[in-house]
C-alpha cells in the first residue's frame, strides 16, 4: 500500500524477521543463561511497563473506534480505499499496534529475568513471534478496512490484561485482584467474534481482498485451540492444585503470565538466612 511507503519497519521485511528471529534466539539461550544465576525481581520496572502497554492500548481503542465511526465503516465488510482521511487515521494507529507486538517481546524476556521459565510455553511464544510479522504484512497490504477489527477487541482486551499484570506487581493490590480468570475468557470470546466479522467479509464480499479473510480465520482458529488448552489446563484440571498453591505462597498464572512475586521473595529470604 502506497500510504505507508516509508514508515519505520514496514520498508522492507528485514528489520521484522530479524527482531522475531532474535526473540527466538534470546527464548533458547535465555534461561540457559539464567540457569545458575538468582532471579531477579523486576517489580519496579513491570509496574512501569504494564503501565504503560495498558495506556497505549486504551488509546489505540479509542482512536480506532472513533476512526471506525468517523469513516462510517460497514461491519459486514469494509474495503481498504473508502474511508477518505478516517483511513489514514486507523492506519497509523494500526503502525503503533504493529509497533506494539515489538514492545510485547519484552514480556517473554521478564519470565526469562525472573526465571519463570514455565510460562514461556508454545502458546506464549507463538502467539508473540507471529504477531509481530503478520501485522508486518498488514501494513503493507491491507492496513484499514476490514482489519481494524481483530486490533480493536485485542486493544481493549490488552487494557484490562496489562492493567491486571501492573496491579499485580504491587503486593498491596494483590487481595483485590479477581479478574485474572475472565481475561482468558475475554480473548476467547475475542477470537470468536473476529472470526465471525471476517466471516461475514467472505459472505457479504466487498472490495477488500478474500485471502486475508481466510488467513484471519485461520489464525483465530489456531489462536483458539491453543488458548481452550490452556484455558482447561489452568482453570480446571488444575483448579484445585493451584488453590493449595495460593495458600502455600507460590506463583500464580494467568494466560501464561506471573501474577505473584512470592516464589522470589521466599528465594531472598533463604538467600538472607543463609548469610545470617
Amino acid at each position: 500500500d502506497p500510504r505507508v511507503k516509508g514508515w519505520l519497519l514496514l520498508e522492507n521485511y528485514t528489520p521484522t524477521f530479524v527482531f522475531s528471529a532474535l526473540y527466538l534466539l534470546i527464548v533458547w539461550l535465555g534461561p540457559k543463561y539464567m540457569r545458575n544465576k538468582q532471579p531477579f525481581s523486576c517489580r519496579g520496572i513491570l509496574v512501569v511497563y504494564n503501565l504503560g502497554l495498558t495506556l497505549l492500548s486504551l488509546y489505540m481503542f479509542y482512536e480506532l473506534v472513533t476512526g471506525v465511526w468517523e469513516g462510517g465503516y460497514n461491519f459486514f465488510c469494509q474495503d481498504t480505499h473508502s474511508g477518505g482521511e478516517a483511513d489514514m487515521k486507523i492506519i497509523r494507529v494500526l503502525w503503533w499496534y504493529y509497533f506494539s507486538k515489538l514492545i510485547e517481546f519484552m514480556d517473554t524476556f521478564f519470565f526469562i529475568l525472573r526465571k519463570n521459565n514455565h510460562q514461556i510455553t508454545v502458546l506464549h511464544v507463538y502467539h508473540h513471534a507471529t504477531m509481530l510479522n503478520i501485522w508486518w504484512f498488514v501494513m503493507n497490504w491491507v492496513p484499514c478496512g476490514h482489519s481494524y477489527f481483530g486490533a480493536t477487541l485485542n486493544s481493549f482486551i490488552h487494557v484490562l490484561m496489562y492493567s491486571y499484570y501492573g496491579l499485580s506487581a504491587v503486593p498491596a493490590m494483590r487481595p483485590y485482584l479477581w479478574w485474572k480468570k475472565y481475561i482468558t475468557q475475554g480473548q476467547l470470546i475475542q477470537f470468536v467474534l473476529t472470526i465471525f466479522q471476517t466471516s461475514c467479509g467472505v459472505v457479504w464480499p466487498c472490495a477488500f481482498p478474500q485471502g486475508w479473510l481466510y488467513f484471519q480465520i485461520f489464525y483465530m482458529i489456531s489462536l483458539i485451540i491453543l488458548f481452550t488448552n490452556f484455558y482447561i489446563q489452568t482453570y480446571n484440571k488444575k483448579a484445585s492444585s493451584r488453590r493449595k498453591d495460593y495458600q502455600n505462597g507460590s506463583t500464580a498464572t494467568v494466560n501464561g503470565y506471573t501474577n505473584s512475586f512470592s516464589s522470589l521473595e521466599n528465594n531472598v529470604k533463604q538467600r538472607k538466612q543463609r548469610k545470617d
